[in-house]
């Protein structure tokens, strides 16, 4: 049966070829939701980019046919814009001139001349005023991630012989060698399928290119091992004895990240890192930055270049007074407060002068080895022989990771750090954000490098952690 989806504007938004998601059913677009592109085309934003690539588009589709009476779509399906259904009646309070209930109006019309109507929106208040005109409304789907729990982690526990743990730093693990209990079955995020060869209680492992593993003694569990697949063995990590500028990691995330962020920009030029705040995210990727310039053999890359998207900020940039510097500044306190840990290690005389602390800091920024951006600024630029971090990286929309990580340039390292479960942006969440995209479609990469921090992982302060464990 042939469906009649109509797309909101936030859809091309977010995603300006979704027009080409939906086979070969129908798709409409009221006039509301040309007028709404129409306003944000002028926008200097990610907003105003996707709605001026969004009108590109159906400027090609024009010249292949008339919009308002219906053009085909490479996929089967056709496309049209629709003008009609303004006396539509919509239930009491919802006001007639609102973009939104025009939207609906064309759903409701369409619906009343027998076609098979779905409205998709990332507006969670227009799928419930849908429900009252009784219209099925769906999110759009395409870009989503699973469910936050099924995700990709990055790491997993594993057993293995004690002669093969014995022998692990000459030789490594062979996959044979190890198996997955029913118990941690559960745990991981890792695919599995049954061993002929195996008891019931033990599963084989299909891992992962890069994933981490903590490999455990299938005598004592708590005999363990770190390691990392290469593609054909599990082998040791290379960087467990580094101290990163001072820093030394406290806990297996800890040491699977050191791993993940040490390794250079040709081996390992992305590094995914998701988990809740506290886990010491942020601040490793700093220390490891800070070493790389200042305490390796060669320097690694020219420059830090930090960057945090925040919905707000991003799209009024350019109304705010002062320098770009000055206007990113409130935004980067976060990023301040790690730096203020890492330039002065002494806890018993760190914040003695905080004039002299600052200075510190400012000098790190005056002297261009840590530089802060906004995210409109780095769209559409290639960037090389630079270490980047792109904190709160869960905020950013699939487009936008898209965009940053095909233009990386050689000799840079990109870090994406983020909490899925923290999301600040109205229209995204934890299945629909940039993060969670990039790491779903880069599992597997042999030049991405991922690992989930977890909640116990928290070192930020006993309360800390025990809030998160208990909130």
């Amino acid at each position: 049966m042939i469906k009649t989806y109509v797309l909101d504007t936030n859809v091309l938004i977010q995603s300006p070829y979704a027009l080409l998601s939906f086979e070969e059913n129908k798709v409409v677009l009221p006039i509301a939701v040309l007028e709404e592109l129409d306003k944000l085309k002028n926008e200097e934003s990610e907003r105003g980019a996707n709605a001026r690539q969004s009108i590109r588009f159906l400027e090609q589709l024009r010249q292949t046919g008339n919009l308002f009476e219906g053009v085909a779509l490479k996929t089967g399906g056709n496309l049209k814009i629709e003008a009609n259904f303004i006396h539509v009646d919509l239930p009491f309070g919802f006001a007639s001139d609102s973009n939104d209930n025009r939207i609906l109006k064309v759903c409701k019309g369409l619906s009343e001349k027998g076609e098979a109507v779905i409205l998709v929106t990332k507006d969670i208040i227009v799928r419930l005023k849908s429900q009252k005109i009784g219209i099925t409304a769906e999110d759009f789907t395409t870009e989503q991630s699973p469910l936050l729990k099924e995700q990709y982690t990055g790491r997993t526990d594993v057993y293995a012989p004690d002669k093969a743990m014995n022998e692990f730093k000459k030789k490594g693990l062979s996959l044979d060698q190890i198996y997955l209990s029913a118990d941690a079955e559960a745990f991981s995020h890792t695919e599995i399928s049954s061993a002929v060869d195996m008891p019931p209680f033990k599963q084989k492992v299909q891992p992962v290119y890069n994933q981490f593993f903590i490999i455990h003694s299938e005598t004592n569990e708590k005999k363990t091992l770190l390691g990392r697949f290469n593609g054909k063995l599990i082998v040791p990590l290379k960087n467990l004895k580094e101290e990163p500028f001072g820093v030394k990691p406290v806990n297996v995330g800890q040491k699977f990240l050191q791993e993940a962020l040490m390794l250079e920009a040709d081996t390992a030029p992305l590094v995914i890192v998701k988990g809740p705040a506290g886990t010491a995210k942020t601040f490793y990727s700093l220390a490891v930055g800070l070493e790389k310039i200042f305490n390796a053999d060669k320097k690694s890359y020219r420059k830090i270049l930090i960057t945090r998207p925040n919905v707000q900020f991003d799209e009024d940039i350019g109304f705010l007074p002062g320098t770009e510097q000055e206007k990113i500044a409130p935004y980067l306190r976060p990023i301040i407060d790690n730096l203020e840990i890492l330039v002065d290690k002494n806890e018993n005389e760190r914040y003695k002068n905080e004039k002299e602390l600052r200075g510190k800091i400012d000098e790190l920024f005056s002297r261009g080895i840590i530089m802060a951006e906004a995210m409109n600024f780095i769209r559409g630029r290639s960037i090389t022989h630079t270490y980047l971090i792109i904190d709160e990286a869960q905020n950013l929309t699939p487009k936008q990771v898209k965009g940053i990580v095909t233009r990386v340039g050689k000799g840079t390292k990109v870090i994406l750090l983020g909490d899925p479960g923290q999301i600040d942006h109205p229209l995204l969440d934890e299945r629909t954000n940039g993060l969670s995209y990039a790491s779903e479609k880069m599992k597997g990469s042999p030049l991405c490098y991922q690992v989930t921090m977890l909640t116990e992982e928290c070192e930020r302060s006993a309360l800390a952690l025990d809030a998160a464990q208990r909130m």
